[in-house]
């Protein structure tokens, strides 16, 4: 069986994931594959915009494939995550129209292979979520980089907390763009297949604008307030001193959620999140979290978190440390320095 469909449709180049069983998560062969189509579709005059999807009804993409990183931490994590950030780094240019349906679960590197994506539909079944702080791991996939860039500290909330969001959240907090029905999407792709090879960004846009939505009221418009005024700060035991003094049910809800992620990666992941408000580059942020990633595999508590959900499935990880009053500055700061052959090459200013 492909794990990957690469076949051509039309004037559409089509990459369907097809590990359907595993809400189609994502190993080292498919980037490879993805990457490889990518070059074939470039190269293709009548390859007018590529379209990817996911294979059953359940998702685009749950994520990476953690038992694999798991099963062989030293040889299988960097390789993988090297490709995978440049082939994230790759969709984000892509010399033609990318379209990306995230139907269904789409998550981790699911969002890495699809947010980037110059055209990003969503549907009523989307559940879009960046959850690796749950599993003592960051989000990364270029998370760093999506995140800061939502309004206000909307984003900050959705990598701290983990949330999944459906279709309006995702398009309120910009990592979606339009909603189509499910049941649309048939015509959909059907009517990207039809675009003249020439189409560009501009036929594709007149296309989706036929069958878009509106995707009502974003549910987390309602605590944008609570939101901006208890994540702005930098340091995490702010943020829960914050939310303990606002005293709403949200603000209780959340403050429980945080309490239960892996302490090290709420601090690693804050601090991530604002050197990527900062950052002059998708790839910046790529590089940040490919070494911060090794780091968590090596001596956090990723796999610790793994283990918990995927291996023994017992749903109590033990973090190392157990609580944020004992997590160490110093040890945060060391998992950000360089730890094995950089993503992207630099240029003369040391700027990726």
């Amino acid at each position: 069986m492909d794990e990957v469909i690469v076949e051509t449709a039309g004037a559409l180049g089509r990459l369907r994931l097809n590990r359907p069983k595993a809400l189609n998560a994502l190993n080292y062969p498919m980037v490879g594959l993805i990457d490889r189509a990518l070059d074939r579709f470039a190269a293709d005059p009548a390859v007018a915009a590529v379209l990817l999807t996911g294979e059953g009804e359940r998702g685009l993409c749950a994520g990476g494939d953690l038992r694999a990183l798991y099963d062989n931490p030293t040889e299988a994590a960097a390789p993988f995550w090297r490709d995978e950030y440049r082939l994230d780094a790759r969709i984000a240019g892509y010399e033609k129209p990318f379209v990306a349906v995230m139907d269904g679960i789409t998550m981790g590197g699911g969002v890495g292979l699809s947010a980037h994506a110059a055209h990003r539909i969503v549907t009523e079944r989307s559940r879009v979520a960046m959850p690796e702080t749950g599993i003592g791991y960051l989000p990364d996939v270029g998370g760093t980089w999506l995140l800061p860039r939502a309004p206000g500290e909307l984003g900050t909330y959705l990598g701290l907390t983990g949330a999944q969001v459906g279709a309006a959240d995702a398009i309120h907090c910009r990592l979606a763009d339009s909603l189509v029905p499910s049941a649309k999407l048939p015509d959909l792709v059907a009517a990207l297949a039809a675009l003249a090879p020439d189409a560009g960004d501009d036929g594709v846009r007149g296309v989706l604008a036929g069958f878009a939505q509106d995707p009502g009221e974003a549910p987390l418009a309602a605590h944008r307030a609570v939101i901006d005024r208890c994540f702005a700060f930098d340091m995490v035991d702010e943020i829960l001193a914050a939310l303990d003094a606002d005293g709403s049910d949200f603000a209780r809800e959340t403050k429980t959620t945080l309490l239960t992620k892996s302490p090290s990666s709420l601090v690693l992941t804050l601090c991530l999140l604002r050197l990527g408000r900062a950052s002059p580059t998708l790839e910046a942020c790529l590089e940040r979290e490919f070494h911060a990633s090794l780091a968590l595999l090596e001596e956090g508590d990723f796999r610790e978190g793994i283990r918990a959900a995927v291996i023994d499935k017992d749903k109590t990880p033990r973090w190392n440390p157990p609580g944020l009053d004992r997590v160490d500055p110093a040890r945060i700061a060391s998992w950000l320095e360089s730890r094995a052959e950089p993503v992207f090459a630099k240029d003369r200013t040391g700027a990726v």
